[in-house]
């Protein structure tokens, strides 16, 4: 009796999980559908729980201001902290704010500088990162956490294996970084688990300034156009 009780969860497992696969699919062509009428965005990231009064937060709000500025949509995870200072600060020029909210039992709720035409919701972690890589054309990636650092070593492999095009991802806050890049350059590179060219993925930027630059400099000489 217990091997047949057993048997009967897998079997109920088993269903759910190819019902999920439906979701998965909806979650995926909602995206697609929205984001491919958006146009050239650049992606900001950094940690949720970043304060109005932090001195990164005041300094995405001008980086996401000039990017605005400088024709480029704003995209960001849609919550609190450095997204809603990406959003505010494309809001605030008039530019394109994207949010795309994930569903968390803490930290995320939706930020209120999101074009409301331009807010999705993602049940699923992998879902809503294809969309920040197949539509951004460059990240932009403040201090954070696990979260932040997930979602840029993603986009570093993916790029580095050839899975998607090469954009521009730019590290802000020399201060905050350096460390990293010490290790990076240090540990992973003097034992030969990357190799010199791929260090050249990733650029440092302290200024709005000079993260447009970046960016405008990136696409003299690359087309704008979704990965994938």
């Amino acid at each position: 009796m217990r091997k047949e009780k057993h048997h009967k969860g897998w079997n109920e497992i088993k269903i759910n999980d190819s019902w999920a696969i439906f979701k998965i699919m909806g979650e995926f062509v909602n995206g697609f559908e929205k984001m491919s009428a958006i146009g050239p965005c650049v992606t900001i990231f950094g940690s949720a729980r970043t304060r109005q009064e932090a001195k990164y937060y005041e300094l995405t709000v001008e980086i996401a201001r000039k990017i605005s500025e400088a024709g480029y949509g704003v995209i960001t995870g849609g919550g609190p902290g450095i997204m809603e200072a990406g959003n505010r600060g494309a809001h605030l020029a008039g530019g394109t704010s994207v949010g795309l909210n994930i569903d968390l039992p803490f930290e995320q709720h939706d930020n209120p500088y999101i074009d409301e035409d331009k807010s999705l919701d993602f049940d699923y972690f992998f879902v809503r990162k294809v969309m920040f890589v197949k539509y951004s054309q460059g990240f932009v990636v403040l201090p954070g956490g696990f979260g932040t650092l997930d979602e840029l070593f993603e986009a570093i492999t993916l790029i580095q294996t050839n899975k998607i095009g090469k954009f521009p991802i730019i590290l802000v806050g020399s201060e905050f970084w350096k460390g990293l890049m010490s290790w990076i350059e240090g540990i992973m590179l003097d034992a030969g688990n990357i190799s010199p060219t791929d260090l050249e993925l990733i650029k440092i930027a302290d200024s709005p300034e000079e993260v447009v630059k970046i960016i405008d400099a990136f696409y003299k000489g690359h087309t704008l156009s979704p990965n994938f």
